[in-house]
């Protein structure tokens, strides 16, 4: 890990980073190529927070109580215990972390992928990690995952020394399947769901949903949530370190029936051999 520092003339030493394009980090905001990227103008916001309770999105705004229904999340709290998240992560220190794009830090798990060209091949994968067969084995005793069958499993480190965070997007879904599973390790954090173009009559900004994610916890995108509703997490909702273990399935096009049948059944059989290295 690099550490932040200065050289001997007294000028800020610089640090490669994993930011491309319009992403930054802490690390890279000080070069002048950056600067036009840090002032965008603000939208108006119209911001809510998801109660799991109602599965709805809440706000009161001068005194005046909006909701809306919220499907698409799924939260199992308490997930992991105190022993496993230890456990958990100490595997994952235990192998290479690649800088990622905005203060983020990776590792994966997976097959390789060209999503611009809709090109996948087996390449150097070898499945996911041993630790998670009893991950995946907890996960699937939840009716909505009953089915899930993950094909790969992407492990990311945020920090707020380098500013980590992820910008709003939307999950790939010519590849990835329905449900999009995360377990949030070591701090809590928010998702922020977004919709660019307002709901209903809110149509002047974007209206956001703040999902909030308790240290060990489960979620699960899915339906509009995952398809229509961007997410993100944002620099100011990283306090401490968090390590989260996402995992997606494949889609339709991949599994039985589909024009990419063949080879959705291999990907499948070494994903959930549980031999995995890190790519």
């Amino acid at each position: 890990m690099h550490k932040c520092g200065l050289m001997a003339t007294g000028q800020r030493q610089r640090f490669d980073c994993g930011c491309k394009g319009i992403r930054t980090c802490l690390r890279c905001e000080q070069e002048q190529s950056k600067q036009n990227i840090l002032h965008k103008n603000e939208l108006i916001h119209y911001d809510f927070t998801y109660d799991p309770v109602s599965k709805s999105a809440v706000r009161e705004d001068r005194g005046v109580r909006q909701s809306f229904a919220f499907p698409g999340v799924f939260l199992w709290e308490d997930f992991v215990s105190e022993d496993e998240e230890k456990e958990l992560v100490a595997r994952m220190d235990e192998n290479v972390w690649n800088e990622s794009q905005s203060g983020r830090r990776k590792q994966d798990f997976g097959p390789k992928v060209n999503f611009k060209k809709q090109r996948v091949r087996v390449g150097d994968f070898t499945g996911l990690p041993a630790i998670s067969s009893y991950l995946v084995n907890r996960m699937t005793q939840a009716p909505l995952l009953a089915s899930f069958k993950p094909v790969e499993q992407c492990n990311l480190d945020y920090d707020p020394l380098r500013g980590s965070a992820i910008d709003p997007h939307l999950d790939d879904s010519w590849l990835w399947g329905e449900h999009l599973v995360t377990i949030n390790l070591l701090s809590n954090t928010v998702f922020t769901m977004s919709l660019d173009r307002g709901w209903g009559d809110m149509d002047k900004g974007e209206v956001r949903v703040a999902v909030h994610l308790p240290r060990r916890c489960l979620v699960v995108l899915y339906g509009e949530a995952r398809l229509r509703w961007k997410h993100a997490i944002h620099r100011k909702d990283i306090h401490s370190r968090r390590v989260c273990s996402t995992f997606r399935e494949l889609s339709a096009v991949f599994l039985q029936g589909g024009v990419q049948e063949k080879l959705g059944s291999e990907l499948l059989d070494i994903a959930l051999s549980f031999k995995g290295v890190p790519l």
